[in-house]
């Protein structure tokens, strides 16, 4: 059977699964993520055996070693994927859920029912754990999906297609709820991209080049995020201990994240007290420091930043440093360079907080904490699939409620319409 014609027909799977996952029943479907939850574990030295055979390829291949450690499977990984699952099971299920009721002058009542978004294509790369969590979150919501894997990942995700597939049997659940791509080829994608008759949407995670070719090949709605080019700024009259708190950690617990901070904005009247007591604090962890010609006359050692260092995702231990005059500026700069991804203000003053909150625009925006905190599990979601900076339908983490939609319900008692 060709790629495409498999591509086909699992789609056409999927689509026929997604009518009994949407009315499935919670108690049904945490039985299932639990079922899954334990397999792995009784197969954790079968998965860490299949994990090896992709680790030996990635490192001949010459992959990076930040690549390779997404691609390792640990104890760790499995015990995390486990509880992700059990944790999952706990969370309210969405599907069904009714609100904003209200009662129309002619006596219908009106209401908003949530509802599974249906057939869901996630597209990823490297990470192997992202296999378990996406199944879990796509089957608590109701929804069917279909996984692709990268290459390189291609036996750890087989091992764990075995497993999920196993436990949706033992719990009844359609074979069809969740399926894995079988095949390496990168004609596979191609093929998932045109399936708009059965699958809902896309959902890519990865660099920005997936993301970009995804958008660019796909037929079906794709929620996405491009790049995370993150920014907190230090106004005027903060407190600077917490700013430099913020600041370090905004950057330096995990440079290789979306929601790390790659510029920090400071504003002119804290710029000379801050901005030494800020680099001697990235120095101790090796940050790069490229500054705009105000921050390289306080700052040094710092190298003068181009044009391309603005917009730039970094993903590593590097950051841009501009100081402003005020306010409409460090707005003004967020909207030019940023990616509608996460922005922090460090304030002491309520006003110009509830200004920043209201007037940027991006999917997470925060006082007085830092950017890592856009995370699903962070913000109380309990998971999520990724981070949408597109606003059809969700913004932000994507977590239980943002993989449905709503469906108008109305009740009457003999009305029409005249």
């Amino acid at each position: 059977m060709s790629v495409e014609t498999t591509i086909a027909e699992m789609a056409k799977s999927a689509r026929i699964a997604s009518r009994d996952m949407a009315k499935c029943p919670t108690a049904k479907k945490n039985e299932a993520l639990l079922a899954i939850a334990g397999e792995l574990k009784r197969q954790a030295g079968y998965i860490k055996e299949e994990n090896k055979k992709d680790l030996a390829g990635a490192k001949k291949a010459g992959l990076s070693a930040a690549f390779i450690d997404r691609l390792t499977i640990k104890d760790a990984t499995i015990k995390s994927m486990a509880d992700g699952l059990a944790e999952v099971s706990t969370l309210d299920d969405p599907v069904g859920s009714v609100s904003r009721t209200w009662i129309r002058p002619n006596g219908i009542q009106v209401s908003r029912m949530r509802i599974p978004l249906g057939v869901i294509g996630i597209i990823y790369e490297s990470r192997p754990n992202v296999t378990v969590d996406a199944a879990a979150l796509c089957l608590k919501a109701g929804n069917t999906v279909i996984l692709r894997g990268g290459s390189d990942a291609h036996h750890s995700n087989m091992v764990l297609s075995g497993i999920i597939k196993k436990a949706l049997a033992e719990s009844g659940l359609p074979e069809g709820a969740v399926q894995i791509v079988p095949v390496r080829e990168r004609s596979a994608v191609n093929a998932l991209l045109a399936q708009e008759e059965y699958i809902d949407l896309i959902i890519p995670r990865g660099g920005e080049s997936l993301i970009r070719f995804v958008v660019e090949n796909s037929r079906i709605p794709v929620l996405k995020h491009y790049k995370g080019v993150c920014h907190v700024y230090v106004d005027e009259g903060a407190d600077l201990e917490m700013a430099r708190r913020i600041c370090f950690n905004a950057k330096v617990q995990r440079p290789g994240v979306c929601n790390a901070m790659e510029t920090m904005l400071v504003h002119k009247a804290a710029a000379k007290e801050f901005l030494p007591l800020m680099a001697k604090e990235f120095a101790s962890a090796g940050v790069e420091i490229r500054g705009c010609p105000k921050t390289c006359r306080i700052l040094p050692e710092a190298k003068k930043a181009t044009e391309d260092d603005w917009p730039a995702e970094f993903l590593d231990l590097i950051i841009a440093v501009k100081i402003v005059d005020d306010m409409d500026q460090a707005i003004a700069h967020i909207a030019k360079y940023g990616s509608s991804h996460t922005e922090s203000i460090v304030t002491s003053d309520y006003s110009r907080a509830r200004r920043f909150l209201r007037e940027v625009d991006s999917s997470v925006v925060l006082v007085n904490a830092s950017t890592r905190f856009n995370d699903g599990g962070e913000l109380g979601l309990g998971a999520e699939i990724g981070i949408s900076t597109s606003k059809l339908h969700a913004f932000g983490p994507m977590g239980l409620e943002e993989l449905t939609t709503t469906k108008f319900i109305v009740f009457g008692d003999g009305q029409i319409r005249e």
